[in-house]
């Protein structure tokens, strides 16, 4: 889940790619904003990118 928010999905595009529901998407990013104590999305990217190295900037996202 924190990787694709790290790619830039949105939660529609999430809940597509899991095969889930929007509103569960939404639930498990805002879940994972609390843990992780992340003020918004763009907050998440950075860790996604910088403590956790599950995104590779200029990497492309797999399908």
């Amino acid at each position: 889940m924190l990787t694709l928010v790290g790619q830039g999905q949105s939660n529609d595009e999430i809940a597509n790619t899991l095969f889930l529901s929007p509103l569960t998407a939404k639930t498990h990013v805002s879940r994972i904003m609390t843990k992780l104590a992340a003020r918004d999305r763009a907050q998440l990217v950075v860790i996604a990118y910088d403590e956790t190295g599950l995104v590779i900037a200029g990497a492309r996202a797999q399908p």
